[in-house]
C-alpha cells in the first residue's frame, strides 16, 4: 500500500495561485484604467468651476445680459435651456416609450421590423450637425414653423429619440417572461399585462434613457443654432413663463460659445460662470433622476 498522504480536496495548490495573481493583476490594470480616466475629468471640472464661481450670483441667474453681453446675467438663456428641454422631452419620451412598447411587445420578426430596429441604430450614430439641417429642412421650412423654441424642441426629439427607444426596449426586454405568462394565464389581455407589470416593473431602465436625453439635449449647440436659438434677446426678468413656444430663444450652450468667440471685453471667468451653471444643471438633474430611479428600483419585487 502506499504511505502518500492524501492532498486535502480544498488545498490551495500552484494552479489555483496563478490564477489568483492574474486576477489581482488585471483588477489593479482596470483600476489604474479608472483613475486615469477621473483624474482628467476632476481636474477640468475643478479649473471651469474655480474660474467661474466667484461669478455666480442670485443676480446672475436671475437677469439678463446686458451691455453687450459684457455685463449681467444668463436669465434669458437659462430659462431658454430649461423649456427647450421641457418641450423636447414632452415629445421625444412618450414616442420613445410607445415605439418601444410597440417594437419588443407587438411587433413580429419580419423585414419591416428588422428596417425600423436598422433605422433607429443609423439615427443614433448620426451627428448632430445633420439633425441640425434636417430640422431647418423639414419642420423650419417645409412645415413653415420658422426658427422657434417649437422647431428647435422637435430637432432635438428626432436627435435623442434612439436613446429612449433602446433604453425602454432593453429594460422591458429584461422583465420576466413568467411575470406575463402568469398575467394570461388569468384573463389579462397584453395590454393590460403591459401597463400594470411590464412597465411598472422596467420604469427604472425607461429613466435611464430619460437621464441620458436630458444631459444631451442640455448641451446641444448646432442643432438648436439653425433651428431656434438667437444671439440675444431680452425678456421679462423673474417670469417663467417669458417665452413663448414659437418665439426665438437664447440657450446655455450657444451663450457660452457666443461669449467665448464673439463677444468683446467680456470678463475672463464670464464663459467658466456660463459653463458652471450648465454643468451643475445637468448633475442636478441627472442626481434627481438617478436617486427617483433607485427608489423605484428599491421597490421591485424581482
Amino acid at each position: 500500500m502506499s504511505t502518500e498522504a492524501t492532498p486535502a480536496p480544498f488545498t490551495i495548490n500552484d494552479h489555483v495561485r496563478r490564477k489568483v495573481r492574474h486576477e489581482k493583476i488585471a483588477r489593479a490594470i482596470f483600476a489604474t484604467m479608472v483613475v486615469l480616466m477621473l483624474v482628467p475629468l476632476f481636474a477640468i471640472l475643478y479649473h471651469v468651476v474655480s474660474q467661474g464661481a466667484p461669478l455666480i450670483s442670485w443676480d446672475f441667474l436671475t437677469t439678463n445680459p446686458r451691455k453687450g453681453m459684457t455685463q449681467g446675467g444668463i436669465w434669458s438663456a437659462l430659462l431658454g435651456t430649461i423649456w427647450l428641454v421641457i418641450v423636447s422631452l414632452s415629445i421625444s419620451a412618450p414616442l420613445g416609450v410607445l415605439a418601444a412598447i410597440y417594437l419588443n411587445e407587438y411587433a413580429t420578426d419580419n423585414w419591416f421590423t428588422r428596417v425600423v430596429n436598422l433605422a433607429v441604430v443609423n439615427l443614433a450614430g448620426v451627428p448632430s450637425i445633420v439633425h441640425a439641417l434636417f430640422g431647418l429642412g423639414a419642420f423650419v421650412l417645409f412645415f413653415e414653423m420658422g426658427r422657434s423654441i417649437f422647431a428647435a424642441a422637435l430637432t432635438l426629439a428626432v436627435m435623442t429619440m434612439p436613446v429612449v427607444i433602446t433604453s425602454t426596449r432593453e429594460a422591458l426586454g429584461a422583465v420576466p417572461t413568467s411575470f406575463r405568462e402568469a398575467c394570461w394565464n388569468v384573463g389579462a389581455t397584453k395590454w393590460q399585462t403591459i401597463r400594470s407589470i411590464v412597465l411598472p416593473n422596467s420604469i427604472s431602465g425607461i429613466l435611464t434613457g430619460v437621464i441620458l436625453e436630458i444631459s444631451r439635449k442640455a448641451g446641444e449647440t448646432v442643432p438648436i443654432m439653425f433651428t431656434g436659438a438667437v444671439f440675444y434677446r431680452n425678456i421679462p426678468e423673474g417670469n417663467f413663463f417669458a417665452y413663448n413656444i414659437q418665439d426665438q430663444c437664447m440657450a446655455l450652450s450657444m451663450h457660452l460659445y457666443t461669449v467665448t468667440t464673439q463677444v468683446n471685453g467680456a470678463p475672463p471667468a464670464l464663459p467658466f460662470a456660463v459653463a458652471t451653471v450648465l454643468i451643475v444643471s445637468i448633475i442636478l438633474i441627472n442626481t434627481t433622476a438617478i436617486s427617483v430611479r433607485a427608489w423605484l428600483r428599491s421597490r421591485r419585487k424581482w
